[in-house]
């Protein structure tokens, strides 16, 4: 596998996710926009791509299979078999092929592309800013230099954790989906806020930064997220007054179902 400066990447697919993660790599100086290539169906998403990042973006990527060095499939789900398809013959011999296709197994993209090491992985959108987190599972042929090298590609724009496949779909529920979780709360701050009579502005902000401050002192703290709540959460306080109410409503209760549904979806769709 090429250096970092001399990996050619090429992207089939061109939605949310993979503008994610071509704004954190070349954002981030990661990989040059010159050495990215995209193909996605609609011409007018290419043009996009190609005037925000200065990636080359085309509808069909026959051009750039044969020179890539690492396959990012970046499809939905639906379309992934197709994709396999008209990839798989043209693709450079020994390329990595690394997934973020919900619910696409490890054992689906080695039939497709055989003797490729490939990599199935499930990134979040907040790869966009540089505060992404990402979990992967490695296939049979790919070894440790294949797994620096999708360390370096989705850790340029957050964390990376290694996992079993079989943890995958409970990743795909929690932090997969998680942004979406994240958002529905803050909307939900900032409604409360303008409730209580701030202006809507201002309660974004505060909503916004204290959800962001709060997930930062639970990665940077040793203690436990309800060791933190507790700290601040004083006998009879407005925190415990507002604790009781999200307790009562079983707010708690509704998350761990909602990474619960997510993850069965996660299943089906690697069912078929």
């Amino acid at each position: 596998m090429p250096m970092c400066d001399d990996i050619q990447i090429g992207i089939i697919g061109g939605g949310a996710m993979a503008e994610a993660l071509i704004a954190g790599l070349v954002e981030g100086g990661t990989i040059p926009a010159t050495h990215i290539s995209v193909s996605d169906h609609k011409a007018m998403r290419c043009d996009e791509l190609t005037r925000k990042y200065g990636v080359y973006a085309q509808v069909g990527a026959e051009s750039f299979l044969p020179r890539i060095d690492v396959l990012i499939l970046a499809v939905k789900p639906v379309a992934a078999s197709p994709a396999m398809c008209e990839t798989a013959a043209l693709l450079k011999e020994g390329a990595l092929v690394l997934s973020i296709v919900a619910g696409l197994p490890i054992a689906a993209l080695e039939e497709g592309y055989p003797n490729h090491p490939v990599v199935r992985a499930m990134p979040n959108t907040p790869l966009a800013v540089g505060a992404g987190m990402s979990a992967y599972a490695c296939g049979t042929y790919a070894d440790d230099d294949v797994s620096a090298i999708v360390e370096l590609l989705l850790g340029a724009s957050g964390r990376t954790v290694r996992v079993h496949e079989s943890d995958l779909d409970a990743v795909t529920g929690l932090s997969g989906s998680g942004p979406a979780y994240a958002f529905l709360m803050i909307e939900a701050l900032i409604e409360g806020g303008v409730a209580a009579g701030l202006k809507r502005e201002t309660a974004s902000l505060l909503a916004a930064q204290t959800i962001l401050g709060a997930a930062q002192m639970a990665l940077a703290s040793a203690h436990s997220p309800a060791d933190l709540r507790a700290a601040v959460t004083s006998p009879a306080g407005t925190t415990a007054a507002g604790l009781r109410v999200l307790e009562r409503a079983g707010v708690r209760s509704s998350l761990i179902e909602a990474v619960l549904a997510a993850a069965e979806r996660s299943k089906e769709l690697g069912r078929g």
